[in-house]
């Protein structure tokens, strides 16, 4: 059974050091006998864990919801013999020595071996006088990569009054087992001698550990707060239970649901809030992020994140054992959505250095101290260390003066820096305006409010760095075969950038990051790169067309340095955007350059609502749990009656927050009508494991009664087929690189290899290109079987394995595979390298590419070459650099093949007829004429057939065809080349067949035509559309969810999402499941 989540608090435990120790070093103090105070060894005193409360008649109803079955035993020792070192093996009852223990219950992923260790990392010191409370955090990891979270406070109490207070615990704790040595009237007096002198009196710290799920630091430290100002007046014979009644109430609070509304509870003298989860995908922020920005630079911070990003090995160093925590949290926030694959441990104590001898990469975290031993003796036996110095602000290498880190990429870095140099960091600045506040928790409230504000600048400025960075992954995605074509991401990428991609490709956090891609996750890096999208992006995404630089990317290109650097960092800010317009946008953006992070960095804020629990009851009475319950349900029934039906967010959390409530009062049936009313509302926090954990519990009689219940019925049907889904999905799917093939490929194979290699998705189109690469061993195969002949006929790219012409398969040898790849990847590289006159730029769109130039050659206007973008047909002539437009395929009213006369020779040429010029225009393309030939046919083809069906789709599938006639060509090489090529003619044939004609009414009506299968390797039926009116222009957030949508659902069971605004897609796919969508008319 799934676990239920827990409340707010995990344990309580309190550490400190034995009793016996303290007796004996206090009275050798007394004598004299010691000049320097010792460090002692601390040990768990006390562990408190829910639950705290059970029915008294053991009934199941509330059991079902404990963890009681899910402890496990902890041997503490009880007493124990003086030269006993911690972290030594305590010698158990079997007479092998004299340490007693007791048997403690705490809960199962609980370790508290090494916990005395990290309450005292830099040991238990005995003082002389009175030190002030200190507070620091620790983070457990188990194997699987989960992670708990504790807040520690040091607090000293002088030796005399521990020493009653632990003769007190045992006595009232087993009074049988009371040690006589230990006695009441040692009260104030130690061997007979009254203790008043200042001088004498001894002071020893205890460790209080408050263990939670969650990383709420901000309000674990403020209730450890709160819980010091009832023990240091009170008389310390009370201060097991009130440590115990304070963690019965810190297990009563619940955990916000993802969102807007927060939790707030009374904790005497202050108010605590739990701020919720942005989302489901990203823990609570609960830590001050702007700590690394107050000791480090952004360069700095940069570096620190480059170590994360390319798995190194980091070293956090301060003398402050708190900053170590919140740094590191803070950096494992910064890298989201990635996570951090390795070793967490940012609090090493030193008995634990030897962790830093680890294989592998690791973020940890040591004492200043130490720097010098981990810089030498460490970094000797391992490989390089990066040491961040907290304190000094500085990142240095063990193994020399520089970092041999690769830097981030510039565009990506530069913006980075702009943002950060923006924040106001200082809260102070902000409230100088301000008077006073005389009331402790509105000044709280404030400085929260500050501080939230400022946690999600930050946030989204560490998240648009980690999306101008890996922006462009998904253009190198196929996802119906999970392929990263890695080799194809890295070419794109600037020179100077791609030692740091190369490091990043190679890591665990990047493979589990391109999982997440690859499963279309939803997450925050998905909806700021959606958001951040340029309008031509969007549109570009509305087609399908080979990667190319557009124009304004050539400009940019051949710009001074000065001016390139300069045009990057202009097309982040504010109201510098590219036109847009082209049907055709860049399939490649190189890293930032036509971003505009402004819409991602200014989506609004939803208020944020706060609940507040009801005042905590006497927490250790079982009726007055189960009242304060009924009470909180309570209220939260009247919060969902006064909420506006319109904020529909609002009330699945409430309706969330009063599931949890009912599920752990044990009103199974209440919590699991909560839970289909919020199903109904928000399925993106419906707790999935929680409802199945619940449906599991359910008793006889409630599965009765929730039977005749249809609407509780159908959320249990549909929570077990989730549950059984999602285990079935559980087996991982990893991420293949693409590599090219090895072995002859029948048709299917080649299907999936031309997929992984991105060069075109559509089957339809690779089945063309299969029979092009084939054709010409077709052929000759034909010639060398005769009629029926036995014999095997094989050819460069081929093999007939039937000796039957009708059942033969054809193969394409991988050497072909192979050459043609390279030949279709040469021609992307030589487009990168088009350098155009400014004329030429001029007069095309920001948004044109350049597919293809020719040669020199002469025609009817000069010499020069011919180039062809999706648009259109130019001249760039030679001599003096010039441009001259021949045509726009749309105008074109003929093309063929005919010939020049020079000398006495006849010179192939291509003559092209237009609509807007009388005279032909003739250029003679010598060999390449038949190759032209067809790829204008076709483009002219496809663009009247975009025209007639208003469907930009048609104009890049001929784009498509017209460049693998070029590569192709290009690699068979050979006297059939053309031949085969024209099998890739598809809409010049279908335009001497019977044409796919578009009714009238069809034709004046329509406006645009969206291809909903776009993404998918076939055409998918439309089963159902949806069109959810909205605002044009509105939007309620960054996502744009305040424009109109229609839903499209497709026949294989997937759904896709269109803004009705632009027409751009929004998320490529939902898939709902394998069965087929149905409509309803409502």
């Amino acid at each position: 059974m799934a676990d239920i989540p827990s409340g707010l608090l995990e344990a309580c435990v309190v550490v400190g050091a034995a009793c016996d120790k303290l007796r004996e070093v206090h009275q050798s103090h007394q004598q004299g006998k010691i000049k320097e105070l010792p460090l002692l060894g601390a040990e768990v005193l006390q562990v408190h864990a829910p639950p705290f409360v059970t029915k008294e008649s053991a009934s199941s109803e509330t059991q079902a919801f404990s963890r009681v079955q899910k402890r496990r035993s902890f041997i503490k020792k009880k007493k124990e013999r003086a030269g006993i070192a911690n972290g030594e093996t305590a010698k158990g009852s079997d007479g092998r020595g004299d340490t007693t223990t007791e048997d403690i219950s705490v809960p199962k992923d609980l370790d508290l071996i090494a916990l005395p260790q990290l309450c005292f990392p830099g040991g238990l010191q005995i003082a002389s006088e009175q030190r002030e409370d200190s507070y620091h955090y620790l983070v457990f990891t188990d194997v699987f990569g989960n992670r708990t979270h504790a807040v520690v406070v040091q607090y000293y109490r002088p030796i005399q009054l521990v020493t009653t207070l632990q003769s007190c615990l045992q006595y009232m704790s087993h009074p049988n087992k009371w040690h006589p040595a230990l006695k009441m009237q040692d009260v104030g007096h130690q061997n007979g001698h009254r203790s008043s002198s200042k001088s004498s009196r001894l002071y020893t710290a205890y460790g209080i550990c408050v263990i939670s799920k969650y990383p709420y630091y901000n309000a674990l430290r403020d209730c450890l707060s709160c819980l010091l100002t009832q023990l240091k007046p009170s008389w310390m014979g009370d201060f097991e239970e009130r440590v115990k009644e304070f963690s019965a109430k810190l297990a009563l609070v619940p955990i916000p649901p993802p969102g807007q509304l927060h939790v707030v509870f009374n904790l005497r003298p202050l108010q605590i809030g739990l701020p919720s989860r942005e989302d489901k995908d990203r823990p609570a922020v609960d830590l001050d992020l702007h700590l690394p920005f107050l000791c480090f630079r952004p360069r700095q911070l940069l570096q620190i994140i480059t170590s994360l990003l390319t798995e190194q090995r980091v070293v956090l160093l301060s003398c402050d054992w708190a900053r170590l925590t919140l740094l590191a949290e803070s950096l494992m926030l910064f890298i989201h959505p990635l996570v951090w694959q390795h070793p967490f441990v940012p609090i090493l104590s030193r008995q634990m250095l030897d962790f830093l001898m680890a294989p592998t990469a690791y973020l940890m975290g040591c004492h200043l101290h130490h720097y010098e031993e981990v810089a030498a003796e460490v970094a000797a036996e391992t490989d390089d260390l990066i040491l961040v110095n907290i304190d000094d602000g500085t990142v240095s290498s063990s193994w020399s003066d520089g970092i041999d880190l690769p830097d981030v990429p510039m565009a990506a870095a530069e913006c980075f820096i702009t943002r950060v140099e923006g924040l106001q960091v200082h809260y102070d600045l902000e409230v100088c305006h301000l008077g006073a506040s005389t009331e402790v928790n509105e000044r709280r409230a404030q400085r929260k409010q500050w501080q939230r504000k400022l946690n999600t600048h930050i946030l989204n400025i560490t998240l648009e760095l980690i999306v101008n960075i890996f922006r462009e992954v998904h253009d190198h995605l196929n996802y119906e075969h999970r392929v990263f074509n890695s080799e194809e991401f890295l070419r794109s990428r600037e020179p100077a950038d791609q030692p740091f991609y190369k490091k990043v490709l190679d890591t665990h956090i990047f493979h589990s990051f391109l999982k997440d891609r690859l499963n279309r996750k939803m997450d925050g890096f998905t909806r700021m790169e959606l958001s951040t999208r340029t309008e031509a992006y969007r549109l570009r995404s509305m087609t399908e067309s080979p990667r190319r630089p557009t124009m304004q990317e050539l400009a940019r290109k051949y710009t001074s340095p000065e001016s390139r650097l300069s045009k990057r960092l202009g097309a982040s800010l504010p109201n510098l955007g590219e036109s847009g317009g082209s049907l055709v946008g860049p399939l490649r953006q190189t890293s930032f350059k036509n971003i505009q992070v402004d819409s991602g960095m200014k989506s609004p804020q939803r208020p944020v609502r706060l609940f507040k629990l009801p005042e905590f009851p006497p927490p250790l009475a079982y009726h007055y749990v189960q009242n304060y319950y009924q009470e909180m349900i309570t209220l939260l029934g009247k919060a969902i009656s006064g909420a506006a039906s319109e904020d529909s967010s609002l009330l699945a959390r409430y309706h969330y927050l009063r599931g949890f409530v009912n599920t752990v009062a044990g009103k199974r049936l209440d919590a699991l009508e909560d839970f289909q009313n919020l199903y109904k509302t928000d399925t993106d926090i419906f707790p999935g494991e929680l409802v199945n954990a619940l449906v599991d519990s359910l008793q006889e009689g409630e599965q009765a009664l929730a039977d005749r219940r249809p609407e509780i019925k159908r959320l249990i049907s549909r929570v077990k087929r989730d549950h059984e889904r999602e285990r079935a999905r559980h087996v991982d799917q990893g991420v293949k690189r693409f590599q090219l093939p090895k072995k002859h490929m029948q048709l299917e194979d080649f299907v999936r290899r031309v997929q992984e290699s991105g060069i075109v998705k559509d089957q339809g189109t690779i089945h063309r290109l299969f029979e092009a690469l084939t054709v010409e061993c077709c052929k000759s195969s034909l010639g060398w079987h005769g009629g029926g002949s036995a014999v095997k006929a094989s050819s460069q790219s081929i093999f007939y394995l039937d000796s039957n012409l009708e059942g033969q398969q054809k193969q394409v040898d991988p050497e072909i595979f192979r050459v043609f790849y390279t030949f279709w990847k040469e021609t992307e590289a030589e487009a990168q390298e088009v350098a155009l006159p400014a004329s030429a730029l001029e007069h095309l769109e920001a948004n044109e590419c350049v597919f293809k130039l020719s040669s020199s050659v002469k025609t009817s206007h000069g010499v020069g070459k011919i180039a062809m973008t999706q648009r259109r047909l130019f001249l760039l002539t030679e001599g003096r650099p010039g441009y001259m437009e021949v045509t726009k395929f749309r105008d074109i009213e003929e093309v063929k093949i005919s010939s020049a006369p020079f000398l006495l020779l006849r010179i192939p040429s291509l003559k092209i007829k237009t609509t807007l010029r009388k005279e032909t225009f003739e250029v003679n393309l010598k060999s390449e004429v038949d190759l032209w030939h067809l790829m204008v046919k076709e483009m002219w083809a496809g663009r009247k057939m975009a025209d007639d069906h208003k469907d930009p789709q048609y104009m890049q599938q001929a784009l498509t065809n017209a460049l693998l006639m070029d590569a192709v060509v290009g690699c068979l090489q050979s006297q059939k080349a053309i031949f085969a090529a024209t099998k890739l003619a598809h809409f010049d044939r279908m335009k001497l067949e019977v044409p796919l004609m578009v009714p009238k009414t069809t034709s004046e009506t329509l406006k645009h035509k969206i291809n909903p299968s776009l993404d998918l390797t076939s055409p998918q039926a439309v089963d159902v559309l949806l069109y959810t009116p909205g605002q044009l222009g509105v939007s309620s957030d960054s996502e744009g969810d305040g424009n109109p949508k229609l839903w499209c659902a497709l026949s294989d069971g997937k759904v896709v999402v269109f803004d009705a605004a632009s027409w751009s897609m929004q998320q490529n796919q939902v898939q709902v499941g394998t069965s087929r969508v149905a409509g309803h008319l409502v």
